[in-house]
């Protein structure tokens, strides 16, 4: 038999496009019937295609879309408000998953130097860090514990906020994987993405050899199908054999 999630909540952000859309259609075959899957983005259209597509392949899946800009208060009340509405209905959950996929570039066309406004870089944390951070009001009393992700952290010129929020969130998934043995927490660096923000890493870089790389990896199609590094996150999820707090990237699988 297939290995499943069972009968789970799951909560996604960044769900509209790229890896987060990717995952979502990936992951909805591994819930069964009654599971909860509440997909989170800022773009209404590409939502509302995701869920019509998950309706129609999906049809045991409850499915409740957000939109929200998780940037600000307003947007992860939104988010919490659709918890509370939709999973004290959904009886028997046997986990609740969350998966903290949205993010963004930040200015890479800076070096460190000439870093941004105070304004800039607090926005910038508000919605890479701060909102990840946040999600612990998402965590109902009485669900068992749950993986987490969180995505890449290494160093590359011009990308100050960038690394800096990766970073930030990997320690933060790291202490809460030390406080609460009960929760299952897993970052996972899904690899280099054929993706929007890839193309803006290749034209807005301030850095001319960050340019010049992804380019190449571009043109001699070494950048990854969003579906096949969303696929590797899955089999993760299902084998649950990950120590809670790891770091585990697409190359080393």
């Amino acid at each position: 038999a297939e290995l499943s999630l069972g009968k789970a909540a799951c909560i996604l952000t960044g769900a509209s496009r790229g890896f987060g859309r990717s995952l979502a259609l990936l992951l909805a075959p591994r819930l069964e019937t009654g599971s909860v899957l509440i997909p989170v983005a800022r773009s209404q259209g590409g939502l509302a295609e995701l869920e019509a597509e998950l309706r129609s392949s999906f049809p045991s899946l409850k499915v409740h879309s957000v939109q929200a800009d998780l940037s600000t208060e307003d947007g992860l009340q939104l988010v919490l408000r659709a918890v509370q509405d939709k999973l004290p209905g959904a009886a028997d959950l046997e986990r609740l998953l969350v998966i903290n996929n949205a993010g963004s570039l930040g200015d890479i066309s800076k070096s460190f130097l000439d870093c941004p406004s105070p304004a800039e870089v607090n926005s910038y944390f508000a919605f890479n860090v701060t909102s990840a951070l946040c999600h612990h009001i998402l965590h109902p009393e009485g669900l068992p514990g749950a993986p987490w992700l969180v995505q890449d952290c290494r160093p590359f010129k011009s990308w100050t906020l960038y690394c800096t929020g990766k970073a930030s969130r990997d320690m933060m998934f790291q202490v809460l994987a030390l406080e609460n043995p009960g929760v299952r927490v897993l970052s996972y660096a899904p690899g280099h993405l054929d993706t929007e923000m890839q193309q803006l890493a290749r034209t807005k870089s301030a850095d001319p050899e960050m340019r010049e790389q992804f380019l190449r990896m571009k043109q001699s199609g070494q950048l990854l199908d969003c579906s096949v590094s969303a696929q590797k996150l899955v089999t993760l999820l299902l084998q649950d054999t990950f120590a809670s707090g790891a770091h585990i990237d697409f190359y080393e699988l």
